[in-house]
């Protein structure tokens, strides 16, 4: 498709004050009513952002030489008690948002340094260094705030994530992840994105965002200065690496939080200028909440490939209620969607009054990248599986106990033809029979709530079910239920190193 204007003409507007720009939502509109080519010639920008949280972010920060002079690096760092990195020179460190404080654990990390800094706050400093002929102090105490600094750079090594997946819960517990706290039996679902107005659902190719881009980064003037880690766009899964200047930052845009009994996370507000030099762009620019599909994924399982639970739209989500089976089960963000709108319509200002301009990038972000697993081998529950002892729920109870003698086994699994499980028999299930005359052995068989272990999942994972449920065994099933092993308390501490 070929271009209609380009970015230097867009910003010869922008200095003339002719410029058109529409936010995100006022470009749908725009689209779903005109159509995308007319469209195009009527819109110059259209602004897009995001009010979310990340896990992955930072600020490289220089103190300046200290006199006489301290080699910090190789050193220990701390920043109001929590940790920085101390691999680089004497005096440059990197906090990470995700670092958690020595004293106050998960409550305080990185994400609330960097917040406190941006608001001007005093920040105490403790650097541990070894002497050298050149730098003879070993120790340096004291405070600073971010106008000591002589550098304060966040670096965001993945930003702006383009899908990510919806997150619920089937156990009867609940759990805390990095999406919140999810409720027992579908309780809840929890999702992270604002949606349609979200930079990288309007420029899914990245054929204006790359490398040189120039965004509004927490209030202040940042850059796109790669692809994200994790970037997978044939995915749909891409990301951007970014940095902008920590004293330039409004801390309203730029928020240090803790998640109950995980850790600590930034929230941090951006926005990203979309220059519609085309039909196409401007085409990508009237997405919907409908038209973005969401998978929403088991987390109760914890390893990397999660059960798909449903597919879903972000429509649906944002609806607050999201239909699981024959239940209404209530959704909730991760991301700020009254302050995303915010930030596009400041950026929107901003570019009408003059006082932003777009770059064209450099070089385009590559369309590529795969993402690939961890290159690492674990124990899995069917390493350390053994053979189960089996039987069926119409047996007798006399032919059930004669196995377990013979089997040396207290704990026996009941399935059908199929080798689908029906429930567990244990001794004491047997034993139970003298009062309750059952003569089957579905007559005193567990068959609700039975705890059990998929084939791929780590044995850490196994034993803390084992320890948690105080249960002699965990049936090992695969994707459509049949047994496949046993996983017991005898098994692990023998067979895992």
């Amino acid at each position: 498709m070929p271009d209609i204007r380009s970015i230097d003409d867009i910003n010869k507007k922008i200095r003339s004050g002719e410029v058109v720009v529409a936010t995100a939502p006022e470009m749908r509109e725009i689209v779903a009513e005109k159509g995308a080519e007319r469209a195009a010639k009527e819109i110059d920008v259209v602004t897009t952002g995001t009010f979310g949280m990340t896990t992955s972010s930072g600020a490289f920060l220089n103190f300046g030489h200290s006199d006489p002079q301290i080699k910090m690096g190789g050193g220990e760092v701390l920043l109001n008690d929590v940790p920085a990195y101390a691999g680089l020179s004497s005096v440059d460190t990197y906090i990470g948002a995700t670092q958690l404080s020595k004293v106050h654990k998960l409550e305080y990390g990185g994400a609330h340094v960097i917040e406190d800094l941006v608001s001007g706050k005093s920040i105490d400093l403790k650097a541990y260094g070894s002497a050298t002929q050149c730098h003879p102090i070993r120790e340096i105490r004291g405070q600073f705030t971010i106008s000591d600094l002589n550098q304060a750079i966040m670096v965001n090594p993945r930003s702006f994530y383009q899908r990510y997946s919806a997150a619920t819960n089937s156990s009867d517990t609940p759990i805390c992840t990095y999406l919140g706290t999810l409720l027992p039996n579908f309780g809840n679902v929890s999702y992270f994105s604002v949606g349609a107005i979200s930079p990288l659902y309007n420029d899914p190719s990245f054929e204006t965002i790359g490398i040189g881009t120039r965004i509004l980064l927490a209030g202040g003037v940042g850059y796109v200065i790669g692809e994200g880690t994790l970037h997978d766009p044939k995915a749909m899964c891409g990301s951007l690496m970014v940095k902008g200047d920590l004293k330039k930052m409004n801390s309203r845009y730029l928020r240090g939080a803790a998640i109950a009994n995980y850790g600590t996370a930034l929230f941090i507000g951006a926005g990203v200028p979309i220059p519609i030099l085309n039909s196409t762009i401007a085409k990508n620019c009237g997405i919907t909440d409908e038209d973005i599909k969401v998978h929403i994924y088991d987390y109760h399982i914890p390893t990397r490939v999660k059960p798909l639970v449903k597919k879903t739209t972000y429509k649906e989500l944002r609806s607050g209620k999201v239909a699981i089976g024959d239940r209404t089960v209530k959704a909730s963000g991760l991301s700020s969607m009254k302050m995303a709108v915010e930030i596009i319509e400041k950026l929107k200002g901003m570019i009408e009054e003059g006082e932003f301009f777009l770059t064209k990038p450099v070089e385009r972000i590559t369309m590529e990248s795969i993402t690939r697993p961890m290159k690492l081998l674990y124990v899995k529950a069917s390493d350390v599986m053994s053979a189960p002892v089996t039987c069926s729920a119409d047996d007798s109870l006399r032919d059930a106990e004669k196995l377990m003698l013979d089997k040396k086994a207290g704990y026996v699994v009941v399935i059908d033809k199929q080798r689908h499980m029906q429930g567990v028999l244990t001794s004491w299930d047997v034993a139970k029979s003298i009062v309750t005359n059952g003569t089957k052995v579905k007559d005193v068989m567990t068959s609700q709530n039975i705890k059990t272990s998929r084939k791929d999942e780590p044995v850490e994972v196994s034993m803390r079910k084992l320890e948690q449920y105080r249960v002699r065994g965990l049936p090992v099933v695969d994707e459509e239920g049949k047994v496949l092993g046993v996983v017991r308390m005898q098994d692990l501490k023998y067979k895992v190193k």
